[in-house]
């Protein structure tokens, strides 16, 4: 068994692990509702791994018992997310009906897990409510594209990936003695999560946008959309942090590199290998900008030679991804995508670093990694 970590990396792997959870049931359902069997199998199986990982969390920290309880509850509230989306694929209101029963029960189950683990430190009817938000956030968001209505799907998808990360923060705060969970209120503890929760997003909905795009589907728009969103929240940060100049030349640094990582799709899409070779050559370009651009933010605490690094296994992970789901080889797709995902929460903790306390202290403190929409000022002493 593995060591516990500290209340702040294990809230830091629960944010991830349950922000990638929200993520790919969503790719599970709407795999199933497009019809993509094979896609929604791999799905399922990366869902597996991501419960494989949170039950191990549990079992370090927290001993072999509370994680064999959590794993049937999770397992259970899985497996019900694919039969509502067969559901919806089969126009079937009696399946659905069905797998809303078992959600509910799944509901008011996981809640009382938090709450006996906590100690009394999480109140069990407002967990559940938390614990009822994730549930209809991917219910509704499956009605959306089940109905063609990406943008409402797509909007939804992203208030669920925010609400469930942060849920990762509170039932930390909860489960870990009171004197210990102080350290979540430190600026730099802050930031890291912040950035954590905004780069990943990054690449699950840049993701979204390739997959959507390399198949020329009927989602692109509001995917595409969506990443743009995200933009706009990594500039607002950056705003927050090193003011208004700063957040300017960011936002038109990213967008480059999101054009560039668009251009290649575009490329894939009519299969044209000089459109792919110049997108790799532009993001080149982008990669030594950017890492310019933060090492001079940062007063050189970052090096830019190694940022440059970094960037370009980052785009060079992204684009093998959009290549692999191109070529239906849905399992390198997600393992690349999954990688992606994972290496933002080193980066942010780089910068998070990097940036220092003073820096870090001008984040909003609404930010929503503080708990707006999770469960954050629920959590008492008994």
């Amino acid at each position: 068994m593995a060591a516990p970590l500290p209340p702040p990396d294990l809230a830091l792997r629960l944010e991830s692990l349950l922000g990638e959870h929200s993520v790919l049931a969503a790719d599970l359902m709407r795999g199933r509702i497009r019809g993509e069997q094979d896609f929604a199998q791999t799905a399922n199986a990366a869902l597996g791994q991501n419960t494989d990982a949170m039950t191990d969390l549990i079992s370090s920290n927290f001993g072999p018992a509370a994680a064999d309880r959590f794993k049937s509850l999770w397992q259970l509230h899985v497996t019900a997310l694919f039969t509502y989306a067969s559901g919806l694929a089969g126009a079937d209101e009696g399946v659905r009906s069905g797998a809303r029963v078992t959600l509910v029960g799944f509901e008011r189950d996981l809640a009382g897990f938090f709450a006996d683990a906590s100690q009394g430190r999480l109140n069990r009817d407002v967990a559940q409510a938390a614990v009822l938000m994730h549930v209809n956030h991917l219910l509704q968001q499956a009605d959306a594209y089940a109905g063609h209505d990406y943008a409402t799907a797509d909007r939804i998808s992203r208030e669920g990936y925010a609400h469930t990360y942060a849920m990762g923060r509170d039932i930390a705060a909860a489960l870990v003695p009171p004197g210990q969970a102080a350290a979540l209120d430190a600026p730099v503890w802050r930031l890291h999560s912040e950035l954590g929760r905004l780069l990943a997003e990054h690449v699950v909905l840049i993701v979204d946008a390739t997959r959507a795009g390399v198949v020329n589907g009927p989602d692109f728009t509001a995917a595409a959309d969506a990443v743009n969103g995200n933009t706009r929240d990594l500039a607002g940060a950056v705003a927050s942090l090193f003011g208004p100049a700063a957040a300017a030349s960011f936002q038109s640094l990213w967008a480059d590199h999101i054009d560039q990582i668009m251009a290649y799709t575009a490329a894939v899409l009519s299969r044209n290998g000089e459109g792919r070779d110049a997108a790799v050559a532009k993001l080149g370009i982008f990669e030594n900008r950017f890492a310019t651009f933060l090492q001079t933010a940062t007063e050189r605490r970052l090096d830019a030679t190694g940022l440059a690094k970094a960037l370009l296994a980052h785009d060079q992970m992204l684009l093998h991804q959009t290549d692999a789901y191109a070529a239906k080889q849905y399992q390198q797709a997600h393992d690349m995508a999954h990688q992606t995902y994972a290496q933002m929460f080193d980066v942010a903790g780089q910068f998070a670093d990097a940036f220092g306390a003073t820096v870090a202290a001008r984040l909003p403190s609404g930010s929503p990694q503080t708990g707006l929409g999770g469960m954050a000022g629920v959590v008492g002493e008994r």
